[in-house]
């Protein structure tokens, strides 16, 4: 092969090209039209536009590349193998096989390189909006005259059916409200989706649809056309107001005689017989498979040590940085550990019984106020219901185009949205943010939450509103289904605290708990704060579930409950004395950290001879039957709420201090 470097370029592209169709054939399985369109966007980003380091991919200031367009995804592994990651030609012909780190779609741990797990389609393009907002923040807080140590940009890689999604309608929106100018996003506009030509479906102007959200809008004809991609990317580098989007056209399965714009070439294997065919046309070898050309990587080994230098240059500023502003270095230093400051939680409240009725959605916005002071990283907002979530942050200001280092973000009635730019700004690994909102509007962050969960990453939500308690909103704002819908996910830790103190420890809980997302599920309506002097302290929520109060003799039943119930087994309790039934209490704010027991203290929580319980909870009781026993009831929710005062929906659906003791007695006979 000739040496001109115009060919070596040229090979480089369809070496990836190659690879992708390679690798999916072997599969039998993936989509390998959109990596061969894109095959010149991925070689113009990583040789001339990124910057990265192969030998360290979590250098601090790299750029981030997100494909939302998750199912392109051998273009990435590709790169990333061609430019010197921890990934080999060997993962690479093992794509989407059992234990492979180069699987279906990009996951976000499994591979060194890959910054976020997408695949459904938009939460990429809403995950850089929260990379985006988190490397402002963090650049307002340390960043100093003469030392920019976070100054890096959000690349991301979006297809049509990103821009046919929701979420992106909203993160799109509060990008270019924000001017978000370090994000940088290319959408591949090939026209094709699984059903056929996106004519089917999609003709708006995305790019006026863009400059309506204010953003730096280019359009580019020819996604081939190395040159004008280079070009484009320096344009959108030197826009710092505007999020920029650079609009491609390009033909899915390019080099495929018989599949190029078709939409067998996006979800399939192109076959055997169309492979070799794309090998000849590209000057391959029909009959050698996943090949690589010395001098293609060569050529892209040398675009990745690159990187090296680079870091190398940012660590002799930093060097001098730290001398000049060594309390900013050391707390820096301290989250790059993923360690909290010193003795931060030994300003948490603590809450005296005497005190009047507290909802633990005011008393939890106490506790945020208090742990702000001291973890400067804390930072979040709500989908426009701080008010009413008691979310924000008093002492701070609003995160906004200006303010940078506002630690209150606005979302928006957005929601989802909200959920997904949240575990952006968690996958920054320096920031512990949290997103409010209505419980019931849980609905609309199902896939965020579910793919924090996936990546076990730290975000924190918070939902108010947690039951039919929350009255006169009625059947559409009063959550049932939504508690064993979250504690149905893997990796998700849901705690719903029974009072002021739980839930004091609820967000210590939250702070610490770094291997996966944390719910906190918190009443609109007041409870009174139960005493800590006498019964047991809250700070055995750590446990999700103990004694919080055990009767003077031998207990004959077991009281179960979560959030605002706890306090109706607590009068329970007391009548059932005055018919000499002893009965334990049990709180039981998290199901998932009590789990996490061992069979000793499971035991001695809820023994196996006291076969007689109770779990009331205003919600589906879906899930119960695992701690009630086949001999024990269930007081839950299993039809809609009803609008009208809190206490007569509670009353009507059986949550009273009556019907707890009717039911205990029943079980006793």
């Amino acid at each position: 092969m000739s040496s001109s470097k115009e060919t070596i370029v040229q090979t480089c592209i369809n070496t990836i090209r190659v690879l992708a169709a390679d690798a999916v054939q072997k599969a039998d399985s993936g989509h390998p039209g959109t990596p061969m369109a894109l095959a010149p966007v991925g070689h113009v980003l990583w040789t001339e536009v990124m910057n990265y380091n192969p030998l360290n991919p979590e250098w601090v200031n790299r750029d981030r590349f997100i494909l939302s367009a998750g199912h392109a995804c051998m273009l990435q592994y590709s790169l990333l193998y061609l430019t010197g990651y921890p990934i080999t030609l060997d993962d690479i012909k093992n794509f989407r096989q059992l234990h492979s780190k180069a699987a279906g779609h990009p996951e976000y741990g499994l591979l060194p390189g890959i910054e976020v797990t997408t695949g459904p389609l938009g939460q990429g393009f809403a995950n850089g909006v929260g990379f985006a907002i988190a490397q402002k923040y963090l650049a307002a807080r340390f960043n100093k005259p003469g030392f920019d140590v976070f100054d890096y940009k959000i690349y991301s890689i979006c297809g049509d059916g990103d821009m046919m999604e929701g979420v992106t309608s909203e993160a799109a929106s509060l990008a270019g409200h924000l001017k978000l100018g370090n994000m940088i996003y290319l959408y591949d506009d090939n026209h094709i989706s699984i059903e056929g030509s996106t004519d089917l479906t999609f003709d708006e102007d995305v790019a006026k649809r863009f400059e309506a959200y204010g953003w730096h809008v280019q359009v580019l004809p020819d996604g081939n056309d190395i040159q004008a991609l280079a070009a484009a990317f320096k344009k959108a580098q030197a826009e710092t107001e505007r999020p920029s989007l650079i609009k491609v056209r390009t033909h899915i399965g390019y080099g495929s005689p018989n599949k190029v714009d078709t939409a067998s070439a996006h979800g399939s294997a192109l076959g055997e017989d169309e492979v070799k065919l794309v090998k000849k046309n590209f000057g391959f070898d029909p009959a050698k498979y996943f090949e690589v050309p010395d001098e293609v990587l060569n050529y892209y080994q040398e675009a990745g040590k690159k990187g090296i230098v680079k870091e190398e240059d940012w660590d002799k500023i930093y060097h001098q940085y730290k001398e000049k502003y060594p309390a900013l270095a050391s707390e820096y230093e301290l989250l790059t550990k993923g360690k909290l400051p010193e003795g931060w939680k030994d300003k948490l409240p603590v809450f005296e019984a005497s005190e009047k009725k507290i909802a633990t959605r005011k008393a939890s916005g106490k506790v945020m106020n208090i742990m702000a002071d001291s973890l400067p990283n804390f930072i979040g907002g709500a989908a426009d219901l701080a008010p009413s979530t008691d979310t924000n942050l008093d002492k701070y200001k609003s995160f906004s185009s200006t303010d940078r280092d506002g630690r209150n973000f606005h979302f928006g009635i957005r929601e989802h949205a909200m959920g997904s730019i949240i575990n952006g700004m968690a996958l920054s690994k320096y920031l512990i943010p949290f997103g409010a909102g209505f419980f019931v509007f849980t609905d609309y962050m199902r896939p965020p939450i579910r793919l924090a969960a996936i990546m076990k990453i730290h975000s924190i939500f918070v939902f108010t509103h947690d039951s039919i308690g929350l009255g006169e909103d009625g059947t559409t704002h009063q959550p049932i289904e939504q508690l064993i819908g979250l504690r149905s996910i893997p990796n998700m830790t849901v705690i719903r605290p029974a009072d002021a103190n739980e839930t004091v420890q609820a967000w210590r809980v939250a702070i610490e708990h770094t291997h996966g997302p944390v719910a906190l599920v918190l009443t609109r309506q007041g409870l009174e704060v139960i005493d800590q002097k006498k019964y047991t302290k809250a700070s055995e929520l750590e446990k999700g579930a103990y004694i919080l109060s055990e009767p003077e003799t031998e207990p004959k039943v077991i009281l179960i409950g979560t959030g605002s119930e706890v306090q109706l087994l607590m009068a329970a309790q007391q009548k059932l004395k005055e018919q000499h039934i002893a009965a334990r209490v049990v709180s039981m704010p998290s199901w998932e950290l009590f789990e996490k027991q061992d069979a000793a203290y499971k035991e001695k929580i809820l023994p196996k001879k006291l076969k007689k319980r109770l779990a009331v909870e205003a919600g589906s009781s879906l899930g119960w039957h695992k701690y009630v026993t086949d001999e024990g009831d269930i007081i839950g929710i299993d039809k809609f709420g009803e609008s009208g005062p809190g206490e007569a929906v509670m009353e009507e659906y059986g949550f009273t201090v009556a019907n707890v003791v009717n039911r205990v007695t029943s079980l006793l006979r």
